[in-house]
């Protein structure tokens, strides 16, 4: 049975990944900075410190075939910061290139990288593609990036396999972000009217559970070597049909108001939101047919059911 060491196994997509990979009856290990109580003894857990000073993983990576590295920096809380780009590589390139090198000298067969959709773009016209031009928009994308490009000079140099996973949103019933703000202000418990009735943008999204379900191929999938993939349910939305969705799902009766894009857009950017005004009203689709064809995979779970599912707090 194939050994898997997980970074980030703590966070939303690592957990739901532990719990499907020992229902598959791999081993799993995870590294961690402090262990935590969230798994069973059967999870070997590993403590090698905070991740931003480049921790020794050696003895975490003994026997292990394959990483799927999730750990990464989302945000950066301290705006004073004098490079925030600097804050955002710490984690999302020194430390994986750091555990990549250490993983060659190990010898590890593969290492899975969950980076972004932003690596092509934060909006566009037509879907993206694995071979578009990559054009990060913003410090935490461009981060993503230089480690995608430094991880294939370690895989050419070593011939450790790489693979590349850039989703666009994810989402769950327990998500955190731009979803679960979305979810937030569904689920209030006196609900107002949102300005979000008219937006007639395209976006993609992965559900949590086909996003697990496509890292678990790739962990062993022999044309998953060497390759960058963009995955997505394939259903695109516009921001209202997803509220709507979300709406009908939580059976909550929260109107949407047909306000003007361009007086969102304006509102955001008195108010410095608008970066997260391009997120919430622009589009951004991409094509995953490279994994459907090259890999033969299909989405397992729609929108309502990966909304209804709750994953319990305790792991196997």
């Amino acid at each position: 049975m194939i050994s898997i060491l997980i970074t980030g196994s703590t966070g939303f997509i690592g957990k739901a990944l532990v719990l499907e990979l020992m229902r598959h009856d791999y081993h799993v290990s995870i590294a961690v900075r402090k262990k935590t109580r969230l798994f069973s003894d059967k999870v070997k857990q590993y403590e090698v410190g905070d991740f931003e000073y480049n921790p020794d993983f050696s003895s975490c990576l003994d026997g292990i075939d394959c990483i799927v590295h999730l750990a990464g920096k989302a945000h950066v809380i301290d705006k004073t910061k004098s490079s925030i780009l600097n804050e955002f590589r710490k984690i999302n390139v020194e430390l994986t290139l750091n555990l990549a090198k250490q993983a060659v000298k190990a010898g590890v067969k593969r290492f899975i990288f969950l980076s972004s959709i932003g690596v092509n773009g934060n909006q566009n016209n037509q879907p993206f593609l694995e071979t578009d031009t990559p054009n990060p928009q913003g410090p935490y994308a461009l981060s993503k990036y230089e480690a995608e490009q430094g991880l294939f000079k370690i895989s050419e140099k070593t011939g450790m396999e790489v693979v590349i996973i850039r989703p666009p949103l994810v989402f769950g019933a327990d998500a955190p972000g731009n979803f679960g703000r979305l979810l937030n202000w569904v689920n209030v418990k006196y609900p107002i009217p949102l300005p979000f009735g008219s937006i007639n943008n395209s976006r993609s999204l992965v559900a949590l559970d086909n996003l697990v379900d496509f890292t678990i191929l790739c962990i062993s999938h022999k044309k998953a070597a060497n390759e960058v993939f963009l995955i997505s349910d394939g259903d695109d939305l516009s921001t209202t049909q997803l509220l709507q969705n979300i709406l009908k799902i939580y059976k909550k009766n929260t109107f949407l108001l047909p306000v003007p894009v361009s007086f969102i857009f304006f509102t955001a950017w008195l108010f410095g939101k608008k970066t997260d005004a391009v997120r919430l009203l622009s589009s951004l689709q991409v094509d995953s047919s490279k994994a459907r064809n090259l890999l033969k995979w299909k989405p397992i779970v729609k929108m309502k059911d990966q909304l209804k599912l709750k994953k319990n707090e305790t792991y196997f």
